[in-house]
């Protein structure tokens, strides 16, 4: 019975009568004499002297709950459990051990009040004392219950009805985790068959940076644009001290009038008696290459000579 009912080092009040109700407190009948030869159950005097103190046969619960209601006088003097509770479980604990508080204080002579903690009544005081303690993912959804009939349910009925709310919590959470990891897949699956990016950013780089589709481009050489627009008559006065791009724009339109010339007059071209060799002209073939027939050395020079301009 000692190891049963015995206080532990540093338990609360509260907390050590609720675990001897589980461990049958209320089951056990006796007298004042068998009480005392217990010895100190609470580690407190005045409780456990209380505890022998009447001659008459009681259950030891209804001994310790008065032998600590005449140590302790006002209810503001015995404390329940301090902090925040983690789990349902450990709630439910707490919520009955506020019903054990209460019971510490019920009148002894009333014999229509509870006897057993869950069978005591759920106030709404009990049940704010409950809401302060729970975590932050519980307090929202707990604030919110209230009660629809005016008698308050018992604990045991509050406690089921917090058991339910815990299953169906954990439902909505496996749930959601199940549709997080289909979802996590499906991601996976996407990206597996996605190209590469190695891929598209090469394809960029080829339309981007393909200098034979694009003729002369940035970086044409200033010289051979000057050369061109000279050798296609252009009165190079007007060009002096002009933007390279304002040259190369200029180049990139002769160049467009030079293709539509060329491809009519392939058209409307008589044949050559192949007994004639051709005719020469002596103004040079605008549509020929500025590049051809100009050394590296000559473009090297010109374009020395534009950098000390510039």
């Amino acid at each position: 019975m000692r190891k049963d009912f015995s206080r532990l080092p540093g338990q609360h009040i509260i907390t050590w009568l609720l675990r001897c109700w589980d461990n049958g407190a209320s089951s056990l009948e006796l007298e004042g004499r068998e009480a005392k030869q217990l010895g100190s159950l609470s580690r407190e005097g005045g409780i456990d002297k209380a505890i022998g103190k009447k001659a008459q046969a009681l259950s030891l619960w209804r001994r310790l709950l008065s032998s600590v209601r005449e140590r302790y006088p006002f209810s503001e003097d015995v404390v329940c459990r301090p902090g925040k509770w983690t789990t349902m479980e450990r709630g439910i604990q707490y919520l009955r051990e506020l019903a054990v508080w209460e019971m510490v204080y019920y009148d002894p002579d009333n014999a229509q009040l509870p006897t057993d903690p869950d069978e005591v009544q759920c106030t709404r005081p009990m049940w704010r004392k409950f809401v302060r303690s729970a975590p932050s993912s519980y307090a929202n959804s707990l604030a919110v219950i209230d009660w629809k009939s005016e008698e308050a349910p018992t604990v045991d009925e509050v406690a089921g009805r917090l058991r339910q709310y815990e299953e169906s919590l954990s439902s909505s959470l496996i749930l959601a985790v199940e549709k997080l990891s289909q979802d996590v897949r499906q991601l996976k699956e996407d990206i597996s068959y996605s190209p590469p990016a190695q891929t598209r950013i090469s394809a960029v780089r080829t339309k981007f940076f393909s200098a034979p589709e694009r003729g002369y481009g940035a970086y044409t050489p200033r010289g051979t644009l000057w050369f061109y627009l000279r050798d296609h008559g252009e009165d190079m006065r007007k060009w002096d001290g002009k933007p390279t791009s304002t040259l190369q724009a200029c180049v990139h339109e002769l160049q467009g009038k030079t293709a539509g010339q060329r491809d009519s007059s392939r058209k409307n071209a008589a044949p050559v008696s192949t007994g004639q060799p051709p005719r020469s002209s002596g103004r040079p073939d605008r549509t020929c290459d500025p590049l051809e027939g100009t050394s590296k050395s000559v473009l090297q020079e010109v374009n020395s000579d534009y950098d000390e301009q510039d």
